[in-house]
């Protein structure tokens, strides 16, 4: 089966849309989809910001927060709330993540959109994360035990650097098997017509 690299931030808006609908589409192309988080923090860095460019144009982050709202709505999500922190801190949801695989991580990943998204939560907040974990049936003590343990915070690390590597200068981004980089959730479906056609 063809696979297709899923590159998203727990911090990124588009990359909740794009986490709510690319099971679906996955499906309907017949494609497998590696679910890989990162932090932007670093790669925004090296662009010389220092938060989300949201932040830094107040107009392009007006103009966001309504684009978001019209697609939300338009994919059938409930209404998009913006968090009161925002960018979210990711590191914890990330690391955390990275504590599955395969549909668990898809599952931990979308619940957690949804908490920040649709209800406006800080997924920085262990709390957040407890009720997350405890939702899907997880033992949250035991995952909290890893989230800081050298091997998870190294692998979180490694999907950041592997991201940089690839020139990921934003998230959602969708790596084909033969190195093509889609951005932006509107993009999706361009880069599952490609991997299809191989």
């Amino acid at each position: 089966m063809a696979k297709l690299d899923f590159f998203y931030e727990f911090a990124s808006t588009y990359s909740y849309l794009s986490a709510m609908r690319i099971d679906d589409l996955a499906l309907d192309y017949d494609i497998e989809v590696n679910w890989r988080p990162f932090l932007l923090g670093p790669i925004f860095k090296a662009q010389g910001w220092e938060t989300s460019p949201f932040n830094v144009y107040p107009d392009k982050g007006r103009y966001m927060i309504r684009d978001l709202e019209r697609l939300a709505e338009a994919q059938g999500l409930p209404n998009f709330k913006m968090p009161k922190i925002f960018p979210a801190h990711p590191i914890l949801p990330s690391r955390v993540a990275l504590c599955f695989s395969g549909e668990m991580r898809a599952a931990f990943t979308r619940a957690v959109y949804d908490a920040e998204f649709a209800h406006g939560a800080d997924v920085a907040d262990t709390k957040v994360i407890e009720k997350i974990l405890e939702g899907l049936g997880e033992d949250a003590a035991k995952i909290f035990e890893k989230v800081n343990t050298p091997p998870v915070k190294d692998l979180l690390r490694k999907e950041t650097e592997a991201a940089q590597k690839l020139r990921i200068f934003g998230a959602p981004a969708f790596v084909t098997e033969d190195g093509e980089m889609f951005w932006g959730n509107d993009r999706l479906e361009a880069a599952m017509e490609w991997v299809a056609k191989g």
